[in-house]
């Protein structure tokens, strides 16, 4: 499966896709209201080390 935000079923590539499209940390917190700000911290982490694996998971849903 895709790596989600723990106690969450939010996948990482989801929310690293809103950042590049330039949605605002205070605002995906909004949206999300399960979220705190140190799982976007551990989410931005999670993607500058698996790199790789998160663009073709946004390929994968834009080809989709």
């Amino acid at each position: 499966g895709e790596p989600c935000i723990t106690r969450t079923r939010i996948p990482i590539w989801v929310l690293e896709q809103a950042r590049r499209l330039g949605v605002s940390e205070a605002d995906i917190l909004k949206s999300y209201p399960t979220l705190r700000a140190e799982d976007l911290t551990h989410a931005w982490a999670y993607v500058r080390s698996h790199r790789a694996e998160i663009e073709t998971q946004i390929q994968e849903n834009e080809n989709a």
